[in-house]
């Protein structure tokens, strides 16, 4: 049997690509045209790549399940962003409005996670989970990741402290990659 992966899990707007804020929140981009990558993350990437790491977007899009986005826009979203960013193994999406029974897929539940993990053969002790929200960070810890919070000074408050507090995409990366 082939020994378990590192992997790096990350969150899509906010972490990715640029989000829109209103009134101090972060939303996701509404149109492809919107959908814009922050500058440093396609390098940051093929670095984070090279070093042997497994790259598995997790996002929750929930807009798709309460009617308010269309699943083929969120989808042509994620064609660009495979297309910019090739290093990219597996995208595991969430629709799940968050209404009703919990969903064990949606952040902060680990279900995304530890679904690629399994398909991937991925090692959660030696991974880690990259986001801008507290669902990322209660998600990653959930799983048994290191978690590495991307801080925008957003109007909400997190409830599990990160491993690291970072501000950009490219300085995660260097963190992740002085302790691999």
């Amino acid at each position: 049997m082939p020994a378990l992966r590192p992997a790096l899990f990350l969150d899509r707007d906010g972490t990715l690509n640029v989000q829109v804020i209103r009134e101090g929140k972060p939303y996701p981009p509404q149109t492809v045209e919107e959908f814009q990558l922050f500058p440093d993350v396609p390098a940051a990437c093929r670095e984070l790549k090279a070093a042997g790491y497994v790259l598995v977007v997790a996002t929750n899009q929930p807009d798709v399940g309460r009617g308010d986005q269309a699943q083929a826009v969120v989808e042509a979203m994620h064609g660009k962003l495979q297309s910019l960013v090739p290093e990219i193994d597996r995208i595991e999406v969430c629709y799940d409005p968050g209404r009703g029974e919990p969903s064990l897929r949606r952040k902060p539940e680990p279900g995304m996670i530890l679904d690629a993990a399994h398909a991937l053969g991925l090692d959660p002790a030696r991974s880690w989970m990259v986001g801008d929200r507290w669902r990322d960070i209660d998600c990653g810890q959930r799983a048994g990741l290191r978690t590495v919070f991307i801080d925008f000074g957003y109007a909400e408050e997190l409830r599990a402290p990160p491993h690291f507090t970072v501000k950009s995409f490219g300085e995660a990366a260097r963190i992740i990659l002085a302790h691999s």
